[in-house]
């Protein structure tokens, strides 16, 4: 009789706990419908927004911040709002307290630039990564009558805006030459009318070759670019590259090779924690941007898009959590992309036959080792046009 009764009441109990459960279930069920209906404007307006700081008009950071808008709005789920930055230091600042920044295009020498002047103490744990972009060349466009860079000793060189990319590697890049100049921080368009009025000696200009800013600068204009050397002090944070008559027909003659610089450009993102509603959107941001990256490689989008490697590390900085985790989740897919490349011996060949071809009379002759980074780049380029 006692047994009966204690069964009896166990499944009752269990009776109860189920409706009970279920009843909970409706009412979490029914308030998850009733959700969206209940958002104020304000409150669906901003639900999937996502801010994207980048960098000034007519920069290639831009263009693809626009292609990152133009692939990935959709609606009230994700929508992207490019923003007009003033350069990667700002463009730091941004992302750490303007409000509305979530994500930034940034150079990746930034992250060491502000570690090294502690203006941002524990940076490299507040700012991290969610991929590696595209490479930036350092375009320095000098008076016909300057034909090296140590020529622009003493002369008054435009670094662009202060807190933009080109101000601070413009800095670093003299500092390893051991050039003193006379910095100036004009609006590159203005600094583009004063260099062809003969005002200033040079303009330093960092960004994806073609940039935009050249497309109305000639060789008429009695300006051409400078070599920039790959010295042993930029060898932390920069690959040497190339500029060829392809990049900049009205600037580069035919048979004609500029050496330069390049520095990577980063999606940078607030190390945000992960119970956040921030580090919710961004996920969200990160899911369909890698989910439909291999449209980013098609036009109308930027040629830039091409170059890029989503499991690309950054020397000096850590990948966002949620970027790291789609990797992970999609490590076979990306192996076997891997596996369908160019093989460097294979591409050796082409590579050095492209050199002999562009390498004029007038083009300095490369190093063993910027031909090694040179050839790297080449073979990764050759991947990305399949």
């Amino acid at each position: 009789m006692v047994r009966g009764t204690i069964v009896a009441v166990c499944v009752a109990f269990l009776l109860t706990t189920v409706a009970a459960e279920a009843q909970t279930s409706r009412r979490q069920a029914q308030g998850a419908r009733t959700t969206n209906t209940t958002l104020s404007p304000f409150e669906r307006a901003n639900r999937g927004v996502v801010g994207i700081i980048s960098g000034q008009i007519g920069s290639t950071s831009l263009k693809m911040t626009s292609d990152l808008q133009q692939a990935l709005d959709t609606a009230d789920n994700l929508r992207v709002v490019p923003m007009i930055g003033r350069g990667s230091a700002q463009g730091i600042r941004d992302i750490l307290y303007l409000r509305g920044t979530d994500i930034g295009l940034v150079q990746s020498d930034v992250l060491n630039y502000f570690k090294k002047t502690k203006r941002f103490p524990g940076i490299e744990n507040r700012i991290h990564y969610i991929t590696k972009l595209h490479n930036e060349e350092v375009h320095v466009l000098s008076r016909m009558r300057y034909t090296c860079v140590e020529d622009l000793a003493g002369k008054a060189v435009n670094f662009g805006p202060r807190g933009s990319g080109s101000a601070m590697t413009a800095k670093i890049m003299f500092d390893a030459y051991g050039i003193k100049v006379k910095p100036l921080y004009l609006p590159q368009e203005a600094a583009l009318k004063a260099l062809k009025e003969g005002k200033i000696a040079a303009t330093i200009i960092v960004g994806g070759k073609p940039a935009p800013l050249f497309n109305h600068i000639k060789y008429t204009d009695r300006v051409h670019f400078l070599d920039v050397e790959y010295l042993p002090a930029l060898k932390d944070g920069y690959s040497p590259g190339l500029m060829v008559h392809d990049d900049y027909p009205d600037l580069i003659a035919k048979n004609e090779t500029v050496t330069t610089i390049t520095v990577s450009s980063v999606l940078a993102v607030y190390n945000w924690k992960t119970d956040t509603n921030r580090y919710r959107k961004v996920s969200r941001f990160i899911n369909a941007f890698f989910d439909k990256f291999d449209e980013f490689k098609k036009p109308p989008y930027h040629k830039k898009w091409r170059e890029v490697r989503l499991d690309d590390p950054v020397p000096g900085w850590t990948r966002f959590r949620a970027a790291e985790a789609w990797l992970r989740r999609n490590a076979a897919r990306i192996a076997g992309k891997k596996k369908t490349g160019t093989s460097v011996a294979s591409a050796r060949e082409v590579f050095n036959q492209f050199i002999t071809s562009q390498a004029g009379a007038q083009a300095r002759k490369l190093s063993q080792a910027e031909k090694d980074a040179l050839l790297e780049q080449f073979v990764r380029w050759m991947k990305s046009q399949k």
